[in-house]
Formats: C-alpha cells, sequence, structure tokens
C-alpha cells in the first residue's frame, strides 16, 4: 500500500464513528459491529481489553461471520465468539421456560430438572447455573412466579378462589394461604375483587420536584407519585388500587407524608418508614439491589444485572426499574446507561437528573 492510500485509510478509519467506540471500548457497540487487526490477524468485540490497534491496521465488519471469511481468529482475550454461544444458550433455556409454562397452564406436575435439561440440550450438570444466568430466576422460581401469573388471571376473570389456587398448581389451600399476601399483597378474595374494603390512606404535597402523592396500605408506603398534576396523580393511584378505598389524609396522615417529602429532599437520610413492596420475584430481586446503591452513587442496569446474578438480563433490570411506583424510596434514579448517560425515568429525567444533582451535594 502507498503512502497516500495508506493515508486515506487512516483517515477513513478515524473519521468512522466505529473507530471511536473501539478507542472508548463501549460495550453498548458489542454486538453492533466486530472489528479485526490485520497485523495480529485477529478480530475482537468494540470493548475489548487489548492494546489498541493502529487505526491503519483496523477494518469493521457487519458480523462474526464477515470476519472470519476474510481469514480472522477470534481474540482470545475478549472472545468474540462467545456472542454466538450465548444466543444458543438463551434459545435452549427459552426452550426450558416453554416446557415450564406449558406443564402450569396444563396443570400438570413442574417438569424435573433432569427433563428440563434433557428436553433443552442441555447436561444436567451446566443447566442449573445457565437458566438464572440467562433469566434471573431459579427453575423453582420461574415456575413460583408463572404460578403466580396465572393465579391473578383467573382470580381476576372470575374464578372461584379455591379452582384458581388448584388449577395454578398449588397443592392445597394452606399451602398458598401462607404465602398470599407475598404473592398478591392482600388475600385471594380480595384480589378477587380488585382491593375491594382494602383501605388506602393518600395525600398529595408538594416538593422541590413537583406535586407528590404519597400513599400507605395497612402493611406500609405503597406509592410515592412524582409529577406536575396532582390530579393526574390521583388518578395513577386509582389506576394502581382501582377497587380500593382511598381515604383522603388526615392531620396523622400529613405528618407521613411530611416525612416522605423530607427524604425526598435528602434521600440520604433514610426513610424509617415500612413499605408496601408488591412485584414479581424478578422485580424484587432487582429493587432490592437498587435500595443496596447508597446515595451519591450510580450504577448501570447492566452492573445491577450483575450484582442479581443475572448478567444477561439488563433489559429485564430497566423494564423493573420501570415498574417501581416507589419513587426515590427504591432508587431507580440511580441507575444510569452504562456510559454514565441518563436514561429513561418513570417520572421524567429532568426528575432524575436534579435528585442524581442534590446527593452528589450531599
Amino acid at each position: 500500500m502507498n503512502t497516500t492510500a495508506r493515508e486515506a485509510k487512516l483517515a477513513a478509519t478515524v473519521e468512522d464513528p466505529r473507530w471511536a467506540a473501539v478507542v472508548a471500548r463501549s460495550r453498548d457497540a458489542d454486538g453492533r459491529f466486530w472489528y479485526s487487526v490485520a497485523t495480529t490477524g485477529v478480530y475482537c468485540r468494540p470493548s475489548c481489553g487489548a492494546r489498541l490497534a493502529r487505526p491503519e491496521n483496523v477494518r469493521f465488519h457487519a458480523t462474526r461471520e464477515d470476519a472470519e471469511r476474510a481469514g480472522f481468529r477470534p481474540c482470545k482475550r475478549c472472545r468474540p465468539d462467545e456472542q454466538a454461544l450465548a444466543a444458543r444458550h438463551t434459545e435452549k433455556v427459552v426452550k426450558a421456560c416453554r416446557a415450564i409454562e406449558q406443564a402450569i397452564e396444563a396443570s400438570r406436575p413442574v417438569p424435573a430438572l433432569a427433563e428440563l435439561a434433557a428436553g433443552a440440550g442441555l447436561s444436567r450438570h451446566h443447566f442449573p447455573p445457565l437458566f438464572p444466568k440467562t433469566t434471573g430466576l431459579t427453575p423453582k422460581a420461574y415456575a413460583a412466579a408463572h404460578r403466580e401469573r396465572r393465579l391473578r388471571r383467573e382470580l381476576a376473570s372470575g374464578d372461584s378462589v379455591t379452582d384458581a389456587i388448584f388449577g395454578a398448581g398449588y397443592g392445597s389451600n394452606a399451602r398458598f394461604y401462607e404465602r398470599s399476601n407475598a404473592v398478591l399483597g392482600m388475600t385471594p378474595r380480595r384480589y378477587r375483587s380488585g382491593g375491594a374494603n382494602v383501605d388506602i390512606r393518600f395525600a398529595i404535597g408538594e416538593c422541590s420536584l413537583g406535586a407528590i402523592l404519597v400513599a400507605q396500605s395497612e402493611r406500609g408506603i405503597c406509592a410515592i407519585l412524582l409529577g406536575d398534576d396532582p390530579d393526574a396523580l390521583a388518578r395513577d393511584l386509582q389506576d394502581l388500587f382501582p377497587r380500593a378505598n382511598l381515604i383522603g389524609g388526615d392531620a396523622e396522615f400529613e405528618e407521613v407524608v411530611s416525612r416522605v417529602v423530607g427524604f425526598v429532599e435528602a434521600p440520604a437520610v433514610g426513610l424509617d418508614l415500612p413499605l408496601d413492596v408488591r412485584g414479581t420475584a424478578f422485580q424484587q430481586r432487582v429493587w432490592q439491589a437498587l435500595r443496596d446503591i447508597p446515595a451519591g452513587d450510580r450504577a448501570s442496569y447492566r452492573a445491577i444485572a450483575e450484582r442479581i446474578g443475572a448478567p444477561g438480563s439488563a433489559r429485564a433490570v430497566a423494564q423493573a426499574c420501570g415498574a417501581n411506583v416507589l419513587a426515590v424510596a427504591i432508587p431507580c434514579h440511580r441507575v444510569v446507561r452504562t456510559d454514565g448517560g441518563l436514561s429513561g425515568y418513570r417520572w421524567g429525567v429532568e426528575r432524575k437528573r436534579a435528585l442524581l444533582q442534590a446527593e452528589a451535594k450531599t
């Protein structure tokens, strides 16, 4: 290659936005493209931690197969070929998930681990650790979560409580009632009636972030909602608890609201009030991990997924953050993109930025 051609190749590479991703070792770019290095004969992920190659020696490839057809072998440091293996593993775990779901929907016993592994084409040894790595739950917990979803669906459709309990695969009424509050947040009969006769006290106040609604059940604070329109917040509460008895706050409850507002203004002081946290098993794990993030710190969705033992579930972690109805108490505002940028927030990105800036000053 003559000098002019080499300089043109260098300029083209440096100006390519993919080169910036390689220089930044961006994990967000992984899977979008691969790059090869002529002097070493290997191809890598954009996030590879190896010594940065000279740009004139770099080629970009749309797929892993393109790089291999061009004669490059996978880098032993970043192992770009393992992405294909991970995809195959995900397909097999999804097959096991479908087997669990089909058994529960047909009111059959959930297959044993060995049977699930064989059906997915995995060994009995590799299947147990691979399943939670992909889904965030053990097979037993995944089955329990799907059983709970079926129970909620059948109770909502008007089935008798007993039929719904046995239809969802619970061995006895007594076994289910031991966990009914954890599963439904109330008794099955109350859940079937849409939470009718459940008392929820609430009040709407003001804080530095705008309007704030605080609601409390007999178990604890069940909602902290932020917004610009107090009426809209009240409607949101009605949507969350469509048939509960919503009771306007009295002087005693106004004290609770004041404590919550004080916490929103200064999260580092903590909130010494019980919480009524309702969610799936996976959401509960994510929310607990969020509560473990100290005020002033941040964590990426990917990091939270790794902390709960499900490194491939960053997208599901983001969905769990979006389902949180306890603003600040479950600090989903402390979760950011891998590059540190702010992503979506149920109550608006500007409120997320304000909360993070306030915490950074404490």
